[in-house]
């Protein structure tokens, strides 16, 4: 019967471990909610300022960014982050009287978008997307990691293609 112990068995374990590692690669197999700022605060009139003025220096999620396989939850958030922000810009060469109103029908359509993406997979569908009307926008609104829409420090967007799907209703806003 052999032993590992010893220098011999050592060095196998050390060479078994190096060969199984990612030496000097970087990958995104287990994203956290902090790699995807989410959910997007809801355009108020104290943020929309920041919303129209600092798109270029928030966060978009390119599909490297992902896994390959697994991670769908986090894919749509970053998918809605994106869509939204394509939205954002769209509103935001609206008329001053206009902005805020389509900004926040971009906002309850991105989202219910990302709700019908998470309901397209066989996992638990985030917490929000469970409730209805007023009661899931209220919750969205419950935990938010950028309320103010700030930039990351030292980041510019990459240029994205628009996202189709939205069309502003004017006839909906409150004048």
């Amino acid at each position: 019967m052999t032993s590992t112990g010893g220098p011999i068995g050592f060095l196998m374990i050390a060479l078994i471990a190096l060969l199984g590692s990612d030496q000097g690669e970087t990958t995104r197999s287990s994203l956290t909610n902090a790699d995807v700022p989410f959910p997007p605060a809801a355009p108020t009139s104290l943020n929309l300022g920041a919303i129209c003025q600092k798109g270029h220096c928030r966060s978009r999620y390119l599909p490297s960014f992902f896994p390959r396989s697994g991670g769908s939850h986090f894919r749509f958030c970053g998918m809605a982050i994106n869509r939204l922000e394509s939205w954002y810009s769209l509103c935001c060469t609206k008329p001053e009287a206009q902005k805020l109103c389509c900004a926040q029908q971009a906002w309850k359509k991105a989202l219910s978008q990302f709700c019908v993406e998470e309901f397209s997979t066989k996992t638990m569908v985030y917490e929000c997307c469970e409730y209805k009307g007023d009661a899931r926008w209220s919750c969205f609104e419950s935990e938010l990691p950028n309320p103010d829409y700030s930039c990351v420090p030292g980041y510019i967007a990459p240029n994205m293609p628009s996202e189709p799907g939205f069309t502003f209703n004017q006839g909906a806003c409150q004048m």
